[in-house]
């Protein structure tokens, strides 16, 4: 009996001993899958769309959900945590932290929810030229030159972009309404739904594409099983091909406005 009560209590001393560094090791565990995990910053700004924001939202939330965690996601505002109106007198998205630009993973740019034209204060115009004058453009800056982010936009968010010089003779697309102002601000429009410029630089055209962005940037980082498993529970394919810089190019067949007038006048 004696022998036995000594062994449990050796047993229950070694358990002692043992427990705090199981724990701590489980910890480290937690910590270092968090360090591995692909964390997406998604940017609100006053008259955001909400597709454009959510609609990414809840696919790398999903792909999160399906890889226990390889995928995080948050909203975010360049001035902290705060509630963001979106744009149409939407209802507004509580961001839950600062925009960090110095954090490893994806910032996504949305665009905004307004009046097609115009000078407004709720035409998309101004809502973009408004956002693009706040410390979003210094912040979004620094995420480009960091090496270990890709940015990606949805709609009007390259345009948010280009307003403040950033995406200069760079390959991008936006809203079929806005390419022309693109190529104005110095970019280089692309007429495809989703535009790699390289692997750090991801554009997508129109409000619906940023769930397209979305599943070609989970397909990117955590493989193609995740997103077709996001695909089946959303019962969404992706749309469109992701045009790159690379490859063999398509012979034009079209002829240019002045060679048209040219050949007119003969």
């Amino acid at each position: 009996m004696k022998k036995m009560f000594g062994f449990l209590m050796s047993l229950a001393l070694v358990l002692t001993l043992i427990a705090p560094g199981a724990s701590a090791k489980t910890k480290q565990d937690h910590d270092a899958a968090e360090d591995n995990s692909v964390h997406v910053q998604i940017v609100l700004f006053d008259g955001f769309d909400l597709l454009d924001a959510l609609g990414p939202y809840e696919v790398f939330a999903a792909a999160g959900m399906y890889t226990d965690g390889a995928m995080t996601v948050e909203l975010v505002s360049a001035e902290g945590k705060r509630s963001v109106p979106s744009g149409l007198n939407g209802p507004s998205l509580k961001a839950e932290s600062k925009l960090d630009p110095n954090r490893s993973g994806i910032i996504l740019v949305p665009g905004a929810a307004g009046k097609p034209a115009g000078n407004s204060e709720d035409a998309i115009p101004s809502i973009l030229g408004k956002a693009a004058h706040t410390h979003l453009s210094d912040m979004m800056r620094e995420a480009l030159n960091n090496e270990e982010v890709t940015v990606a936009t949805v709609c009007g968010g390259s345009l948010l972009l280009a307003m403040q010089g950033l995406l200069k003779d760079r390959y991008a697309v936006t809203n079929e309404m806005g390419m022309t102002a693109l190529e104005a601000l110095g970019a280089i429009p692309i007429d495809a739904r989703i535009v790699e410029d390289n692997p750090r630089l991801v554009s997508g055209g129109g409000v619906t594409s940023g769930l397209d962005v979305a599943f070609y940037l989970v397909e990117r980082e955590l493989g193609p099983q995740i997103a077709n498993a996001v695909e089946n529970l959303f019962e969404y394919e992706q749309r469109g091909t992701v045009w790159k810089a690379e490859g063999m190019k398509p012979i034009v067949f079209t002829q240019s406005r002045k060679d048209e007038q040219q050949t007119a006048a003969k």
